[in-house]
């Protein structure tokens, strides 16, 4: 079950509610006994696992960046796509 972060609308006590995610968003400030929002905040995200680095998913010569040696341009076909 999520944890969700209210705000009493009058006293503006902050407090954690265990809820399920049917349940509605609206609860009372265990202080005042108000009426409380909940609060949207960010999300962690956590990437774990190989492929989120760019040297896990290229080739040694793709990956590596050479200042002196100029930008090769990628042909195109008749048709205008990438050969």
């Amino acid at each position: 079950m999520p944890t969700y972060e209210y705000q009493c609308l009058k006293c503006k006590h902050r407090f954690e509610l265990m809820q399920s995610f049917s349940a509605e968003p609206i609860a009372a400030c265990p202080i005042c006994h108000g009426v409380a929002r909940r609060l949207l905040s960010a999300v962690p995200i956590l990437f774990k696992g190989s492929g989120f680095y760019i040297t896990d998913s290229r080739g040694e010569r793709e990956h590596s960046f050479d200042p002196k040696e100029p930008k090769k341009r990628k042909k195109r076909n008749r048709r205008g796509g990438r050969e």
